[in-house]
């Protein structure tokens, strides 16, 4: 098995992570770390606004995927942590718009959690991509 590792930015380094892994071997596979509402040095925007956060999360992930040659299309899960259950599923649209656009159709999950890494996040994606 080969193993690539994917950073488009560089702010994460300090933290331990990266933010795409990809395997290959009998298949190829695109493991993402969560993707936050973050400009390109990794500072939180949007505070308070989680349809803002959500699109630029969205954007961040697509970015990701782009520069480790895949594409929203090629996601086969999706993990949504929260600090607002209620405010996102109000705002599902963002969710259901984007991925319709690209036909994706993927397993996911929606957590509702205390806290995320930085204290005005509302939201956090996560996915893996296999082509």
């Amino acid at each position: 098995m080969e193993r690539r590792i994917t950073n488009p930015w560089s702010w994460q380094e300090p933290f331990a992570f990266v933010h795409a892994h990809e395997t290959t071997g009998a298949q190829k596979v695109l493991y993402c770390a969560g993707q936050l509402a973050t400009d390109d040095a990794g500072r939180p925007l949007h505070a308070g606004d989680i349809r803002a956060q959500t699109n630029l999360a969205f954007d961040n992930l697509e970015r990701l995927l782009q520069a480790a040659g895949y594409s929203l299309a090629d996601v086969v899960r999706l993990n949504y942590y929260t600090t607002d259950v209620e405010a996102l599923i109000a705002n599902w649209d963002v969710i259901s718009g984007r991925l319709a656009a690209t036909g994706t159709q993927c397993a996911s999950t929606l957590l509702g959690v205390t806290r995320l890494a930085f204290p005005d996040s509302m939201i956090e994606i996560d996915a893996t991509a296999s082509k």
